[in-house]
């Protein structure tokens, strides 16, 4: 496995060398849809995750942030990886390696009980830190626009109509609290009952509902029981209609495009079906 190495640049290469000496590759755990390598390495008994990113990444500096400001109440429960080195500049970070089983595919993923204690979690990370920001909607409509001038393959028609219906939507002022950006049960671990997270590559500050996006989309529409025990979970439900219609929209659009551009067909079929319930019911 030595040989998975290969893919980091030869500054992450000496970095890994200096930080972890004569540590072993176990297992490659990269996605292989984007230029991120992702190894679980031994050294002197402790398994760690070295995560590297690519020329054009700009996730690992996001999940370094997270690191640094924001998982303080999941690490301090366990819940989440400890950061032992990481460098921004050089698109590389090495944490502790967390237990556990990724729920998605396995039994958890249908567990009310996996649910509620993510709903738990997330709470706990919103709870940090609130800010208002004035011209977020502005920006995300801008992000919207521009992956529709992306390559992508949703229908003309359906980008006429997308097109129109952001260009009138209002752009009030949003608040902001510290965001995962990416929960769905592919970030979730269960280790002896107990869920963990993985993954903060897209933590960002964003509003509340922002990480229910996936949710709805996935779980949640599967089967309402796993909502409610979420929302058990995180003690309220903050999708506020007209704020929520609009982000369903961003992420189905970003959803369909993103995976097009990497190739991940299940994903943008997901993206294009959330983009024709969300259209169902439009409102703004």
């Amino acid at each position: 496995m030595t040989s998975a190495l290969g893919n980091l640049s030869p500054r992450q290469r000496a970095l890994v060398d200096q930080w972890l000496p004569s540590a072993t590759v176990e297992r490659d755990h990269s996605w292989g849809l984007t230029a991120t390598t992702v190894l679980e390495m031994t050294r002197a008994g402790s398994r760690f995750i070295v995560k590297a990113g690519g020329d054009d990444d700009h996730h690992i500096q996001r999940e370094l942030h997270a690191h640094l400001n924001w998982l303080r109440p999941w690490t301090s429960r366990g819940r989440a990886p400890d950061l032992v080195h990481g460098s921004a500049d050089a698109k590389l970070l090495i944490t502790r390696y967390l237990p556990g089983e990724l729920v998605l595919g396995s039994e958890h993923a249908e567990d009310r009980s996996t649910y509620r204690q993510a709903g738990e979690l997330l709470a706990l990370l919103h709870a940090q830190s609130v800010v208002t920001d004035a011209d977020y909607e502005r920006r995300e409509n801008e992000k919207s626009l521009a992956w529709l001038n992306q390559p992508h393959r949703i229908a003309a028609t359906t980008v006429a109509r997308l097109r129109a219906e952001i260009t009138t939507w209002p752009t009030p002022p949003a608040t902001l609290v510290p965001t995962h950006g990416d929960w769905q049960p592919r970030n979730w671990l269960v280790h002896h009952d107990v869920v963990g997270v993985i993954d903060f590559g897209r933590a960002a500050m964003r509003p509340t509902s922002t990480d229910f996006a996936r949710l709805a989309a996935q779980g949640f529409r599967r089967d309402p029981s796993l909502e409610a025990a979420f929302l058990d979970g995180y003690g309220t439900d903050p999708r506020d209609t007209n704020a929520w219609h609009r982000n369903r929209v961003r992420a189905a659009i970003g959803t369909a495009a993103w995976a097009y551009r990497v190739g991940d067909e299940p994903f943008e079929a997901q993206g294009h079906r959330m983009i024709a319930e969300a259209l169902s019911s439009s409102r703004a």
